[in-house]
This record gives structure tokens, sequence and C-alpha cells, in this order.
């Protein structure tokens, strides 16, 4: 189910795994990778990605990928980069496309969803079923991008 992930570099970071989490049905999770994104030059940590493989009423509005730059790292377009690995994994799973979700009000990551070539579909609401309801977003913007 889950591939070799060593090619998931480019000149500037790669990606590092730190573990994958199988399908949860019951909770409605697809299988995940999780990653650390590493500096190449100085091997310095500046962020995490994740991939969540394929595509169900959670992925919908919480999206196939997440990522959060550490903050003296941020500006550098880390996780857009980052984005541009992760579809290489996603194809590996013909995925024919991945959804990147953010709060409407987060600018910078509303730019990494653009930098990294997603389009914006809309902004939608967010069913009070989902977790993020939950956590009081209620509503998200829905990025995809076609690989």
């Amino acid at each position: 189910m889950f591939f070799d992930t060593t090619d998931l570099k480019n000149q500037e970071i790669y990606l590092s795994l730190y573990k994958t989490a199988s399908e949860n049905k019951d909770k409605g999770y697809v299988p995940a990778y999780h990653f650390k994104i590493i500096r190449c030059f100085d091997d310095t940590i500046v962020g995490e990605c994740d991939l969540r493989v394929g595509h169900n009423d959670n992925t919908k509005f919480g999206g196939n990928i997440g990522y959060e730059i550490y903050e003296p790292f941020r500006g550098n377009n880390y996780a857009s980069k980052a984005c541009k690995l992760l579809f290489i994994l996603a194809k590996k799973h013909k995925m024919d496309e991945v959804i990147i979700t953010c709060s409407p009000e987060n600018i910078a990551s509303r730019k990494t969803c653009e930098y990294s070539g997603a389009k914006l579909k809309g902004i939608i609401d967010v069913p009070p079923w989902h977790e993020m309801f939950k956590t009081g977003r209620k509503k998200t913007c829905q990025y995809v991008i076609n690989l």
C-alpha cells in the first residue's frame, strides 16, 4: 500500500518519512504519509507535511495535503515546494486530483496553494459532523490540482 518515498526531493528540500497511518474506516480516515520537510544544504527541519491518499467525505473538507512551516523558515515557499513533491507520490497512487484546503482568512496558505499550481474550486461550508467544524472552522477554501 505504501510506496518508497526516497525520491521526494529537489535541489532545496527533501521529504523524510517519519510515519504512515493505515486507513481507519470508523473515523473516515484514508491512509496517510507523514513527513518532515528538510532543507538540503544543512539538513535543518523546516516543517512538516502529509499526504492523505484517496478521496472521501473527510478529504473533501480537510484535503489530501496538510503542511506546516515552522516560524523561522516561513517566506521561502517551502510548503509549495513540498506540495509539488507530494504530487509525485499522489501520482504513484494513481490519484487524478489532489485537494488542498485552508481557512479563507489564511492568506499565506492560500498563496501556497496557488504557488503549487492548485486552482480555487470554491469556499465551501464545513458540515457540522466534520472535525474542523467542531474546532470552530465553518468555511474552508477548497483548492484542486489535476495531476
